[in-house]
């Protein structure tokens, strides 16, 4: 990105947070479940809301000027993108991941992001994990966040033939759930702190999968690995732990695969040069709450996922301009 030269672009950054709230007010107003499929009046809004309808037409307002919504006339209507991302009954609705995790858990931890810098605070993982029920919120969120990155990958990364995953922080199972249905022979079980594992359990058996999804507590540093596994998944892992853990965990998924087993990384990531994606970037800022952690880049990865004895290490995008997936396997 070009460096800035207009005063008007620092304010928007500034004032950037007031549009995510309105975004974040919306979804618990439930505006655009309300808008779905046909205009509606602001009189409506409010009273199917039970809200004031002077304030409803300042946040609709500013809904308007976001562009999630049309405006014509005296009726109000979805964006395109907003009736099939933030419509509650969309098969592609997403917005309890923005509403419940972003809003609710992301946003205020980022309040003390200058105190983490400082020492003075710990890391966004070690927060909401250890809490029972910012946990189970945090991984009902995830899981509505992580469908569709999961579709992507069991797409892009074919894992016929092979037998057994280990799903090193699979949270929810939202990933092992999709895995699992694209991959009828696929057996999984899911390594991740114990607080997570009821809402786990519940996904996979609403899913019908709980005869081939297995749920093991304990934190993967810590915990001994179940070994000669077919795959090993670690989404969204490496970002969350210290730089030196990044380290143990690919040795550690080393030592747990068979022979031709296969490594698979999602995380954030930013370019080689850190000069981009500012997607990427930013999703870093609440792993910095942690003072060990690092940003990570495909080259740095590549390096240490060689450094431990793997190799065929390829690079694609997942989600564009926020995440990629590493591949290597085990000689």
């Amino acid at each position: 990105m070009r460096p800035i030269t207009d005063v008007r672009k620092i304010s928007s950054i500034g004032y950037g947070f007031m549009a995510s709230k309105a975004l974040f007010t919306a979804l618990d107003l439930d505006i655009f479940t309300r808008l779905s499929g046909q205009p509606q009046n602001l009189d409506y809004l409010a009273r199917e809301a039970g809200v004031r309808p002077n304030q409803l037409l300042t946040l609709m307002t500013a809904l308007v000027c976001l562009g999630l919504v049309a405006k014509e006339g005296a009726l109000y209507a979805n964006a395109p993108a907003s009736e099939a991302y933030l419509a509650r009954h969309s098969p592609k609705y997403y917005g309890d991941y923005l509403r419940l995790q972003i809003d609710k858990q992301v946003y205020p931890s980022l309040l003390e992001l200058t105190a983490s810098f400082r020492g003075e605070r710990k890391g966004f993982y070690e927060t909401f994990l250890a809490d029972p029920e910012q946990a189970d919120l945090f991984s009902r969120a995830q899981h509505v966040g992580s469908l569709g990155p999961a579709r992507v990958l069991a797409r892009q990364i074919p894992l016929d033939g092979r037998g057994t995953l280990l799903d090193v922080g699979g949270g929810s199972g939202a990933f092992s759930i999709t895995l699992c249905q694209r991959n009828p022979k696929l057996t999984s079980t899911i390594l991740d702190f114990p607080s997570v594992g009821e809402t786990a359990r519940r996904y996979v058996e609403e899913a019908g999968l709980a005869s081939r999804i297995a749920f093991l507590p304990g934190d993967a540093l810590d915990t001994e690995w179940p070994g000669d596994r077919d795959a090993i998944l670690m989404s969204y892992v490496l970002s969350a732990v210290g730089e030196r853990d990044v380290t143990t965990l690919i040795e550690r998924a080393y030592g747990a695969l068979r022979p031709d087993g296969l490594l698979v990384v999602h995380d954030f990531m930013v370019d080689d040069d850190r000069t981009g994606p500012l997607s990427a970037a930013l999703w870093f800022l609440p792993m910095a709450l942690r003072g060990d952690a690092i940003s990570l880049t495909p080259g740095d990865l590549s390096e240490a996922i060689r450094a431990a004895g793997f190799e065929g290490v390829a690079v694609q995008d997942l989600i564009p301009t926020i995440t990629k997936a590493l591949t290597a396997r085990r000689p």
